[in-house]
């Protein structure tokens, strides 16, 4: 597995000029939905990455040989640390899912991802990739392109910020969201108004049941 992760994320790395955007979104009304739903804020995540590829499909696509092939599908790929590495696989069709329809895919996909009961499609059909590492107290870092896709999500912790507004401070619970994209396909306002509409979504998690 270490050879196979060393070989993809070193072509990635040759092949994609990666860039990078990052934004700070505010988490208080998302922990909220979260705690009142019962799933976790990564459920919540993925929900808002399905919502706002289908508004920016340029994201949700592949680099081929022919140029940028979008996807009619959100295939979206999540990050699972195992003993042996880092694998991807993704939640195939997750435009299509509520949020609590989510929330039981991702549970059967990482319980298989970790029993060793992955389908080849949901290692090989992902359109995009969220990786969150939030569990791990990490607060931001910027991650690598898996190919052929185009964009990556990077999230970390839920932190207590001060923010300043109207003149006064306040403290909110914010998280810090980073895009890595590739230049070949994507320009910088693609990947800005992705992170837009992102930040919309979770600031106002009654929109993710839309």
């Amino acid at each position: 597995m270490r050879r196979a992760i060393a070989r993809r994320m070193t072509e990635s790395k040759q092949q994609a000029p990666h860039f990078y955007v990052e934004t700070d979104i505010g988490m208080d009304a998302a922990l909220a939905a979260a705690a009142a739903r019962e799933v976790s804020v990564t459920v919540l995540l993925v929900r808002a990455c399905a919502r706002a590829l289908g508004s920016h499909p340029e994201l949700n696509a592949v680099w081929t040989e022919r140029g940028l092939e979008r996807s009619a599908r959100v295939n979206l790929g999540v990050a699972v640390a195992l003993d042996a590495g880092l694998i991807a696989p993704a939640i195939l069709g997750a435009q299509a899912l509520s949020v609590d329809e989510t929330a039981a895919a991702l549970r059967d996909l990482v319980g298989r991802a970790r029993s060793g009961g992955l389908r080849g499609s949901e290692l090989t059909e992902g359109t995009f990739t969220l990786s969150n590492l939030g569990a791990f107290d990490v607060t931001r870092f910027t991650a690598i392109i898996v190919p052929p896709q185009v964009a990556i999500l990077a999230t970390g912790a839920t932190i207590e910020t001060p923010v300043a507004s109207g003149g006064e401070i306040s403290v909110r619970r914010t998280m810090a969201a980073t895009l890595s994209a590739d230049h070949r396909a994507l320009d910088g306002a693609d990947a800005a108004r992705f992170l837009g509409t992102l930040k919309a979504m979770l600031e106002d998690p009654e929109a993710l049941d839309g």
